[in-house]
């Protein structure tokens, strides 16, 4: 999967970290009927493995699918075996260097130069500045793109639709976002608001504004 070319393309990943499977795979579904092209599966979440198996059967073999927050080797491995074509990390860490092992294009958690520096060494293709609304929100992501200046940068952590157009407007390659898009969905909340939720956050990445804020 050539990660780094859509998330250029599509500019959103979609963060599903729930509590029910079955109301899990109806978000991931959802999100993708809608538009999402990036889904990734919190391995946090009940039963996150069988989620991302099941999202695979549904979907078929070519649609992007990721499985995140992951830490070891063992679930990198275990993200690969229930069908993951791509990894994302909290963290630079064993679950980096065991994805890339295994062909799997990674998405690293980084907070620091030195976070970037090492999640470069061990192959990542993309980076995760995370929590990014602690680590000091688009002008944190400015300051880093003065060193950095080509590098592809995803904030996570806090990203609502208006820090969205911010991020984007900053320079971020995409955003990754969970509970303001997600919100209850993943734990059997309603499918229409997470459907309504879906069509401004893709709105964001394709105008640079909320819906609410663009033009009429």
């Amino acid at each position: 999967m050539d990660l780094l070319g859509a998330l250029h393309a599509h500019r959103l990943v979609a963060i599903v970290r729930g509590d029910d499977p079955d109301a899990a795979l109806k978000t991931v579904l959802t999100l993708v009927e809608e538009g999402v092209a990036l889904v990734e599966v919190s391995l946090s979440g009940r039963d996150a493995l069988t989620v991302i198996n099941r999202a695979r059967a549904a979907l078929g073999p070519d649609a992007p699918l990721g499985a995140g927050t992951v830490l070891s080797a063992d679930d990198a491995r275990a993200a690969h075996g229930a069908g993951a074509d791509f990894v994302v990390t909290p963290a630079v860490g064993d679950g980096v260097t065991a994805a890339r092992e295994l062909g799997l294009p990674v998405l690293a958690g980084v907070m620091t130069p030195t976070d970037i520096l090492s999640a470069l060494r061990l192959g990542a293709e993309a980076l995760k500045i995370f929590p990014a609304a602690q680590a000091g929100g688009p002008a944190y992501l400015r300051a880093l793109r003065g060193p950095f200046p080509g590098l592809p940068f995803v904030p996570v952590g806090g990203v609502d639709a208006t820090a969205a157009a911010e991020y984007l407007a900053a320079g971020a390659t995409a955003v990754g976002v969970g509970s303001p898009l997600i919100g209850d969905a993943a734990d059997g909340g309603d499918l229409e608001a997470l459907r309504a939720r879906t069509r401004t956050f893709l709105d964001v990445v394709r105008t640079g504004v909320p819906a609410a804020e663009g033009p009429a």
